[in-house]
């Protein structure tokens, strides 16, 4: 009877799981009824002038429009400037590369196969991946067309009128975002970190004065935990903030994000709150407030220090959130002397076209040879078939190819579901039951306002479901925005969905069983290269020359930070995954995602104490301390190089404990007997490396330094 029972069980909690987790994705925000009103008026416009005055391919248009970045109107014009420059430059790449290969049939068929090589090199190697989708997306349209036997005269007049599509939509996006953008006080990083500041010193109030948390600001917490600060840190590597400002605020960001779990955590446990805890949490909402206005007012928070008088607390998390709270002001530590060191190193320089290791590293060639050999099977079939119209495989190839297994099979399955309800449930739906019934611009358009209104709202979930709605939006908009006609035959929707049905199998074919990287080895591997960069960047200053140290140094803390966000992206991907293997990976996936938070805050409070190794001014110590603390650091790198090697099977004896380093250094100090400013400052130091010694411990308890599973080399 049990084992009739459990199935049932298990399909109603898929079902729960389900049901919660689109209830939370699709849930309102603040700005997101705006956002999706600013996108469907844009893809509206560009739909009424390309209709109005018969431009081709104003599909592509409306689709772009969707895509260009809204984060803020300097993102915005950034976006679109790039657009429209890998446009052109990919223009200029068909009309001058066909003119060499148009009379041979051989040479034409290797400049195919060679165009889908580059594109997916771009996707793996390019620095931006706007540029790099739009250059995917121009190869995928404009490529087809000089396989046609017209006169070149009619294939250059469509490859420009491809052109002019993109042109309309991304002036037109731009032009609209503009004219909405918002008018507030404040910057685009700073102002979601007051928000969510504001709403956690909202929490912390309630729970000071033993008062009901409202609704809305529960339901706050929880859209910030579902969205998280990926956003963020991604406007700050698009942005030309200078490079110290960007080091500070990534810092403060990734606290934040971590204040907000804690605080959604918190509000799902019971729990009695004593006068002693009412106390703390009221400190927390004043030092919140404070917090929120300095970094507002752009001025340099103060330390902090929360008194808790060796009290012991029965609320749970609360000592690691005032711990968390107390880390924000070391984001800032030395932010009054290093930049008069920075006046080259902190100019605002462009961002990098190509990765640093574009053509060092062999992953982002056997990257391109699988994605491009995926791309031939799917374009020689379909020509060889004469079936033009499942050349949609082709496309899903380029825009499902991912560097892991569990993040391809996650854009697969949103891509197929998106598939499927854009082509058809509403493109076939509405070909079947509306269509046939308008017979005006005004009834055409009022149908694109509720599909891309519906898509859209998809569009600004999490990235987890986000990419399910532009998919709904392509699909719909190649069946009826193809033609300059209201389109009745279901042909055309039948291959389409065909194309991309075709296209996954062979993605899975090519990307699963061909050169394959599961996402739980990779997260493995960026972890473990995590805790030998963090190890490598205790051991920074190795360079005299401060200018030079300080290059490197933003460099390091760049590469870790990208880790840092790469593994938590490896890790959605694990879910995807299947196999004899689920179970350890999904529990391995859980322990790397609880040591995560913990390799973040030993990252920052390293970050922070850079600037007493690098003897800046202000900052200087003593030889006999210098030393103590040099030593302190060794032990921290020979620590997470231990972690690392014994993650991979290795074992390395460490010399000294980093309790005992931590020891004599608090001798040394107290054996110097400092006094005035330079006691403050090794009082400072001092705090700062039991704050170290303490979150090693903690990374130790949750990771631990055994062997990981199979998953790592022996």
């Amino acid at each position: 009877m049990a084992t009739a029972v459990l199935p049932a069980t298990r399909r109603n909690s898929s079902l729960v799981w389900m049901r919660d987790f689109l209830r939370e994705e699709l849930s309102p925000y603040p700005g997101r009824g705006a956002l999706v009103a600013r996108m469907v008026i844009a893809t509206t416009l560009i739909t009424v002038i390309g209709m109005t005055f018969r431009i081709p391919y104003i599909y592509q248009g409306a689709i772009y429009a969707l895509m260009i970045s809204r984060e803020s109107p300097r993102a915005t014009l950034k976006s679109a400037a790039t657009m429209l420059l890998v446009t052109a430059t990919c223009a200029a790449y068909l009309l001058i590369f066909v003119s060499f290969v148009i009379n041979s049939s051989l040479l034409h068929f290797l400049w195919v196969i060679g165009s889908w090589f580059l594109a997916f090199y771009a996707i793996s190697a390019l620095t931006d991946y706007t540029a790099a989708v739009v250059f995917t997306v121009m190869l995928i349209l404009g490529v087809p067309l000089w396989d046609r036997y017209l006169p070149a005269e009619t294939n250059v007049e469509d490859t420009l009128w491809l052109c002019l599509s993109v042109v309309i939509g991304v002036i037109v996006t731009a032009a609209v975002e503009l004219m909405f953008a918002r008018r507030r006080p404040g910057d685009d990083v700073l102002l979601p970190i007051s928000d969510r500041l504001s709403v956690i010193e909202r929490l912390m109030t309630c729970y000071s004065i033993q008062a009901d948390i409202d609704v809305a600001t529960k339901e706050q917490i929880m859209q910030f935990e579902m969205r998280g600060t990926s956003l963020l840190r991604r406007i700050l590597r698009r942005s030309d903030y200078p490079t110290q400002y960007s080091v500070e605020i990534a810092g403060v960001t990734g606290l934040v994000g971590r204040l907000v779990d804690l605080a959604a955590t918190l509000t799902q446990l019971g729990f009695e709150v004593s006068a002693s805890d009412q106390q703390r949490f009221g400190n927390l909402a004043s030092a919140l407030a404070g917090l929120r206005k300095e970094l507002v007012n752009r001025v340099i928070p103060g330390p902090l220090h929360f008194d808790t008088d060796g009290d012991p607390s029965g609320v749970p998390l609360l000592p690691e959130i005032e711990h968390t709270v107390s880390l924000i002001p070391q984001a800032f530590a030395d932010s009054q002397s290093v930049p008069e060191y920075l006046s080259s190193v902190d100019d605002i320089r462009p961002q990098p076209l190509l990765a640093a290791d574009a053509f060092a590293n062999p992953e982002h060639l056997r990257f391109a040879l699988k994605g491009c050999l995926a791309a031939s099977i799917c374009y020689v079939i379909y020509n060889a078939m004469d079936w033009p119209g499942i050349s949609t495989s082709v496309t899903t190839c380029l825009l499902t190819a991912l560097s892991t297994v569990g993040s391809s099979h996650q854009k697969q399955i949103l891509r197929i579901g998106g598939a499927l309800v854009g082509g058809f449930v509403l493109g076939m739906g509405s070909q079947i039951f509306i269509l046939p019934y308008l017979d005006s611009i005004v009834g055409f358009a009022l149908l694109l306002i509720a599909v891309t209104a519906f898509a859209a709202w998809f569009m600004t979930s999490s990235p987890q479901l986000s990419y399910f709605g532009i998919q709904v939006a392509v699909a719909f908009y190649l069946i009826n925005l193809s033609e300059f006609k209201i389109q009745t035959s279901l042909e055309v929707a039948r291959d389409r969905v065909v194309g991309i049905w075709f296209g996954l199998c062979v993605m899975w074919l090519v990307f699963d069983r061909l050169w394959s990287m599961p996402a739980a080895r990779e997260m493995v591997r960026t972890f473990i290269s995590n805790l030998r960069l963090i190890a490598q960047f205790a051991r920074e200053p190795v360079s005299g020359n401060l200018k030079a140290a300080t290059a490197r140094r933003f460099a390091l803390g760049e590469t870790i930070n990208t880790n840092l966000d790469k593994v938590r992206a490896l890790a959605d991907g694990v879910l995807l995954e299947f196999g004899r293997s689920r179970e350890q990976d999904l529990a391995l996936r859980n322990r790397i995602r609880r040591a995560q938070p913990q390799i973040r805050v030993l990252f920052i409070m390293q970050i922070a104490e850079w600037k007493y190794r690098a003897q800046l001014p202000g900052f200087e110590l003593p030889q006999v301390i210098a030393v103590a603390q040099r030593e302190f650091d060794d032990r921290l790198a020979e620590s997470l190089d231990a972690m690392a090697d014994g993650i991979e099977g290795r074992s390395t004896p460490v010399q000294q404990t980093l309790e005992e380093a931590l020891a004599k250094l608090d001798r040394a100090i107290q054996v110097h007997r400092p006094t005035g400013v330079l006691a403050g400052r090794l009082q400072a130091l001092l705090v700062l490396g039991r704050r170290i010694e303490s979150s090693m411990v903690s990374l130790t308890n949750e990771i631990g330094t055994e062997r990981l599973g199979s998953l790592t080399p022996a």
